[in-house]
């Protein structure tokens, strides 16, 4: 797929809203373009059993709204690979490219050099993305309730389940964490960062995360960048952890990650 040009918009709109606009524009066209087949799904496990280490989330995005460029000496293939080999259990693909310049292309690459369970990370707001995102080879997909909302989760949960993608809900607000369990939400991720200002709140998160029952695989989003933080987040009891920026600022992000993995099982539950 050919990639977007990066978006801008007007200061006086948050940065969540000129990132659906976009996404609005770029669903229409959506509609036209033909999908690869899909390939096999592979099983995603993030469940922490007692005994167990905290699981830790590896992702690949070239470029963020908060922290700009970001590393982009090794290949996507390059990387992937590097997150496998230092530990992690699942790697996160964005694909929004007006904003993050990513691709569906890049589940594609990564899925072709790693053997990890992949998710599509995305603004979803509409079937046709989870279509795309099962063709280019992904077995989970995001599915932010702050996009759409509680009947919209309800709608893309169901279809994103129909596809053989397992939904990964990401919320920000105890309203948004009991929307999540009421859909039958099996993983569930709180995002420490407010989509809008872009402003971290680790208590609000942890907060969210104590409300979500045990029975749902539980992971923190965002603000993570050392071992002494995945510390912390593994003695807290929830199940997993999104490792972002932190890895996408190094320009080998494998020793980082590993120090990560090790600390994380300094701590089993």
């Amino acid at each position: 797929m050919r990639p977007c040009k990066r978006a801008e918009g007007p200061a006086d709109v948050g940065v969540l809203e000129r990132i659906l606009q976009a996404k609005r524009e770029f669903v229409r066209e959506l509609a036209s373009r033909s999908l690869p087949a899909a390939p096999p799904l592979r099983s995603v496990s993030l469940e922490r059993p007692a005994n167990a280490e905290l699981r830790l989330i590896a992702e690949i995005k070239l470029r963020s709204p908060s922290a700009g460029a970001l590393s982009s000496k090794l290949s996507i293939e390059e990387r992937a690979l590097a997150y496998e080999r230092a530990g992690a259990r699942m790697v996160s693909v964005l694909t929004d490219a007006p904003f993050f310049d990513g691709a569906y292309e890049h589940l594609v690459r990564a899925r072709r050099a790693c053997n990890l369970p992949l998710l599509c990370k995305d603004f979803v707001i509409d079937e046709r993305q989870l279509d795309a995102a099962r063709a280019f080879g992904a077995d989970a997909v995001l599915l932010i309730v702050r996009c759409i909302g509680e009947a919209g989760l309800v709608h893309l949960y169901r279809a994103a389940r129909e596809r053989g993608l397992l939904p990964f809900v990401e919320v920000a607000t105890e309203e948004e964490a009991h929307a999540a369990v009421g859909v039958g939400a099996e993983l569930v991720g709180v995002n420490a960062r407010d989509l809008d200002t872009l402003v971290m709140d680790s208590a609000r998160a942890a907060r969210v995360l104590a409300l979500l029952p045990p029975s749902i695989t539980r992971v923190h989003l965002s603000g993570l960048s050392s071992p002494d933080a995945i510390a912390s987040i593994a003695r807290s009891g929830i199940d997993a952890a999104l490792i972002g920026e932190a890895l996408m600022r190094a320009d080998d992000p494998e020793p980082l990650l590993a120090s990560m993995v090790a600390e994380a099982r300094k701590h089993p539950r």
